[in-house]
């Protein structure tokens, strides 16, 4: 029994049954596929069945590690980009505190980021509050080379070896990385740190559900057994249910690609809370990195509302209908704020007296939605009961297993990412690095 439910009705007048129809039996082979691992990117798929096969003594060695951590520092830096860090800050931020950095008698360490930019101002602001506070760091690259993380973490091991000295140090540094291979593996070795494995066949931004995004979520105090459990559940429905109607990933697979060969190229998803902001952007990488190659895809995006209604909500409503729009609803709220009689009344929201803020914001959510589709943009809506480890789980798995459906329709490799690394060269040779000195030849006269 899953807690997630996908919702199409209101996009339903934006196509024909036969035309699902016709998806389904591609999709059909897709799942196969998946589930055999078979397709392409077949050597990528161990997210499929992970959770159900996940390691329990893996788990208790991670809890053990992260509390003991948890006890000594004030601050848990994580080092890393893209899939290495955005999976533990979207479920991290979806449940702590909305203000937790100002929180007082925190019960757990305060999760910091850095290695996602190049930011000289960013990194040396967080060096400045790191002098102040207790701090770890964990590390999280595959190979140990690539250019963000790697800086930032030579710049932390710099300070926190100089701040605490180096065999100090070494206890307050994990890292999250290949089990043979690469720089980070081999300077993990030497030093001594604790050390976890990215799985050889899950790619980063498939990897929230390893210690890649395990780890760092139990050193913030949540639960990773439960959101484990939340995606193992929602692992075994999307196997085993084979219909269209009861599979919210194989219709949410069947449907976008529907409204792409529409012409709806662009995908916003929508969310009503702040707390599910990292979500959003986790999500775009998933899909943005899996299915955006060989000239195809849809192209994913994020909207916060109502934040956004009042900028971005004219062009949804009016502007060039080449979108559709998927909504993470979220049903309960974990605290309840009534809203106040007041007897002058000057801002006339007397007829809200007693109703919720959650309750206002869910009137606000079906009147944009029955506004846009009015407007010809098509709603899909993914519900949830609360926030929580067990239904986040659902939410990460139902992502990762529609999506690997849906790039098979798409007759793309879901699983790599070969334009990413067209940039990464020329910042190579523009930056001078050795074995690249062609290059440096040819980028230098282009940009004279």
């Amino acid at each position: 029994m899953i807690n997630l439910h996908l919702d199409v009705k209101h996009a339903e007048s934006f196509f024909e049954e036969k035309e699902l129809d016709k998806l389904h039996h591609k999709l059909k082979t897709g799942k196969e596929n998946l589930l055999n691992k078979t397709g392409k990117g077949k050597d990528f798929l161990g997210w499929v069945d992970l959770p159900s096969k996940f390691d329990r003594n893996l788990i208790q060695s991670m809890k053990t590690e992260a509390a003991r951590i948890a006890e000594e520092v004030e601050i848990l830096v994580v080092v890393g980009i893209g899939g290495s860090y955005l999976g533990a800050r979207a479920v991290i931020e979806a449940l702590q505190h909305s203000f937790s950095t100002l929180q007082e008698n925190r019960k757990s360490p305060l999760i910091l980021y850095v290695g996602q930019n190049i930011s000289e101002d960013y990194l040396a602001d967080l060096i400045e509050i790191l002098d102040k506070k207790e701090y770890a760091a964990v590390v999280i690259s595959k190979s140990g080379t690539t250019t963000e993380p790697a800086l930032a973490f030579r710049i932390l091991k710099n300070h926190i070896e100089q701040k605490y000295g180096k065999d100090k140090a070494r206890k307050r540094i994990v890292a999250i990385t290949d089990a043979k291979h690469g720089s980070l593996k081999h300077l993990a070795v030497k030093e001594g740190y604790t050390t976890y494995v990215i799985p050889d066949d899950v790619g980063g931004r498939y990897s929230v559900l390893t210690p890649v995004g395990l780890f760092p979520i139990a050193v913030a105090g949540f639960d990773i057994e439960k959101l484990i459990e939340g995606a193992a559940n929602m692992e075994k429905h999307c196997i085993e249910t084979n219909s269209l109607q009861k599979n919210p990933a194989m219709m949410y697979a069947i449907v976008r690609n529907l409204f792409y060969q529409k012409g709806k190229k662009i995908e916003i998803l929508v969310n009503y809370l702040p707390s599910l902001y990292y979500i959003t952007e986790w999500w775009k990488q998933l899909y943005g990195e899996s299915e955006g190659k060989e000239g195809k895809g849809i192209f994913p995006a994020g909207v916060s509302f109502s934040t956004d209604l009042h900028s971005m909500g004219q062009y949804i409503q009016e502007g060039e209908r080449h979108l559709f729009e998927t909504v993470i609803s979220i049903e309960r709220s974990h605290k309840k704020i009534s809203i106040p009689y007041d007897s002058d009344d000057q801002d006339g929201l007397n007829y809200l007296h007693k109703k919720t803020i959650t309750e206002v914001n869910h009137k606000a959510e079906m009147a944009t939605t029955l506004a846009h589709v009015d407007g010809g943009v098509p709603n899909l809506k993914i519900t949830l009961p609360e926030l929580n480890e067990t239904t986040l789980g659902e939410l990460i798995y139902f992502f990762e297993f529609a999506c690997g459906l849906s790039g098979y329709l798409l007759d793309v490799n879901p699983f790599d990412q070969p334009g990413v690394e067209e940039y990464k060269r020329n910042m190579f040779a523009l930056l001078g690095k050795p074995g690249f000195e062609k290059e440096t030849e040819k980028i230098t006269k282009r940009i004279k």
